[in-house]
């Protein structure tokens, strides 16, 4: 079993350099703003491209075990700003790192196997992750990270939200807040043609009903939870803020290793 060849992810430093780059090489165009900071003490970045009302918003970062966000994001950032349909009637924004002080103890040094990646891994528990702890944690004891990120999207309000995950083993596969119908197909042929495996069993989105092959839907406000003993309610999560707005969230699961 062993990595992807020559992948490499981005450190948060080299995201943030990155994001400055682009914000130098068209100020008319792309933002670079802090919007908060971590527990620790370390900034949290938000880079902006273009003006339009539509926004989507991309967070990456989120699990500090999970670093292939980052290097995707920063590539959809300059695709976005080199394709102006892209933007044309949308702006696109993108959080850095939702959680920089987990990033900075997680430890991925283009790790040969499976063991070496865990030999650095660290992820801090459900009350301290950004997008998860309104689902364990009433709402005046919030991490700033998660309060950072609640007034980015009440900010933008985007009518989509990308939340950037990753997946130890097995296939990819996507998690929507809402139904998307049709997503399955487009999705399912993009994976193919990058000879990544769908993941049809998800354990993360037991219970939950299937909009099509690799596509789960998150159970609804309407709904109840899928296991009542559990402590912890997905709807409660940020990824439900959207739909103050209208809008909603998916959370795209890219798996790390191949066999």
């Amino acid at each position: 079993m062993s990595l992807l060849p020559e992948l490499r992810y981005p450190s948060v430093p080299e995201l943030v350099s990155t994001a400055r780059a682009l914000a130098a090489h068209r100020p008319g165009l792309c933002t670079l703003r802090q919007i908060g900071l971590s527990r620790g003490g370390r900034p949290l970045h938000l880079l902006s491209v273009g003006h339009a009302r539509r926004a989507v918003l991309v967070v990456a970062g989120a699990h500090a075990n999970e670093p292939t966000g980052g290097g995707t994001l920063q590539a959809l950032a300059e695709r976005v700003l080199h394709e102006r349909d892209l933007r044309a009637e949308t702006s696109w924004h993108f959080l850095l790192c939702a959680d920089p002080d987990g990033a900075s103890l997680h430890v991925t040094p283009a790790p040969r196997s499976l063991f070496d990646y865990h030999l650095g891994f660290y992820r801090p528990a459900g009350p301290e992750q950004p997008e998860w702890s309104p689902s364990v944690l009433p709402p005046d004891r919030l991490p700033p990270e998660t309060l950072a990120l609640l007034g980015v999207i009440d900010e933008l309000r985007p009518y989509l939200q990308v939340t950037l995950h990753g997946t130890d083993l097995g296939g990819s596969w996507v998690q929507l807040t809402k139904d998307v119908p049709g997503l399955a197909e487009p999705f399912a042929k993009s994976a193919a043609e990058l000879h990544i495996p769908v993941e049809t069993g998800a354990s993360d989105a037991a219970g939950w009903p299937r909009s099509g092959p690799g596509v789960r839907v998150m159970p609804g406000p309407e709904t109840g939870v899928a296991y009542p003993s559990m402590p912890d309610d997905a709807r409660h999560s940020t990824w439900y803020h959207a739909h103050r707005y209208g809008g909603l969230t998916a959370v795209v699961e890219v798996p790390m290793w191949a066999i």
